[in-house]
């Protein structure tokens, strides 16, 4: 036999050499084949790099029998993926069950027929192929959507900013800022069961979205050289709810969506304030929701250390105070605890997507 990259392999546990010598005979023309002469072996060789496409378990074996095999086999994440088929002198309807309830795939009795055995072995072999191309389609798929996402949202990002040439940098830098808090929330705090990798790098994705609703501002109002009279401050304030309202249209067509429910909390909470003072909804405490709580810190940094036409551009230092000054008021005390933490990751990123007007020092 010819072995290629596709070449499947098969390893054999049991304890009776005659046994492994006889379907070592029977399959070693199509499959390379392993044996294990007891349970204990069979495990260590499970685990080597490439792993056996298939194993053929003896149950009646001195030492560690084929049961506890097969209940460690799918105990172990990295070895319960691999289909195993006990082959038995055992004839009891019970132990057949017993196998089946442990994991394994398929139960062949002894003395057992050639043809039999190989055509098992070929059909869960086959099976396995085709779960992982399947496994491979859904992956391309799924990295397909991420991408997608990634790039509607730089297309909608890009498309604010242009309306608002304050911006620059900022999608940018809040964009880090949100994963440099949520990366520290993730292991320490009171909010690590709320974000695994996969939530921070949704967070992470989604809240170049924040100020998506400017694009439905007046110019009057948004492009105004000065500061805002309260009647325009009024309307400006409508953008979270123009933003949240452009994806609620898209999350009725796509239907529940992750990425759009996390963009919508961005978007409506990120102007909230932790005492109830803020707007759209002047929500207090934790009911804002969470993604829009760190949103809200990330922006109030960026706007501090940024230049406006009705405010200077201040220090980190004083941007820190301020975030310090505004814990339990305006922002979440815990968060704020966290910035603090990642206060100097803050100001590289600042420095790292720096444009004018920028005071990151």
């Amino acid at each position: 036999m010819t072995i290629t990259e596709d070449t499947q392999s098969i390893l054999v546990v049991d304890d009776t050499p005659d046994n492994i010598e006889a379907l070592r005979q029977l399959l070693r023309d199509e499959y390379v084949v392993h044996a294990a002469i007891s349970g204990e072996k069979g495990l260590a060789i499970a685990l080597v790099s490439p792993q056996p496409d298939i194993i053929l378990l003896d149950i009646m074996m001195a030492g560690m029998d084929g049961y506890e095999v097969c209940r460690r086999l799918k105990s172990n994440p990295a070895t319960e993926h691999i289909p195993v088929v006990f082959i038995s002198a055992l004839a009891q309807t019970g132990d057949e069950a017993t196998g089946l309830e442990l994991g394994a795939v398929d139960y062949i009795r002894k003395p057992f027929e050639p043809v039999v055995v190989k055509a098992r072995v070929r059909n869960h072999l086959a099976l396995k192929r085709y779960e992982r191309g399947l496994e491979a389609l859904v992956a391309a798929r799924t990295a397909e959507l991420v991408l997608t996402q990634q790039v509607t949202i730089e297309a909608l990002a890009t498309l604010a900013e242009y309306r608002d040439s304050e911006t620059g940098g900022h999608i940018k830098r809040t964009q880090s800022y949100v994963r440099a808090l949520a990366s520290h929330l993730s292991a320490h705090g009171p909010y690590q069961h709320l974000l695994d990798a996969a939530t921070v790098d949704l967070l992470y994705r989604c809240a170049p979205l924040h100020d998506i609703g400017k694009v439905a501002v007046r110019d009057v109002v948004l492009l105004k050289p000065g500061k805002l009279t309260p009647e325009e401050f009024d309307e400006m304030k409508q953008h979270v709810v123009y933003g949240s309202k452009a994806l609620a249209v898209a999350e009725g067509s796509l239907g529940n969506s992750s990425f759009l429910a996390v963009a919508r909390e961005i978007i409506l909470g990120h102007h909230e304030k932790w005492d109830g003072s803020g707007y759209p909804y002047g929500l207090k405490g934790s009911e804002i929701p969470f993604p829009g709580r760190l949103m809200a810190i990330a922006d109030v940094y960026d706007a501090l250390i940024s230049r406006r036409v009705y405010k200077p551009a201040f220090s980190h230092g004083r941007a820190m105070e301020i975030i310090v000054e505004g814990r339990g008021a305006h922002f979440d005390p815990a968060i704020v605890d966290a910035f603090l933490c990642v206060a100097d990751e803050f100001q590289r990123i600042a420095h790292a997507y720096a444009d004018e007007g920028l005071q990151a020092g």
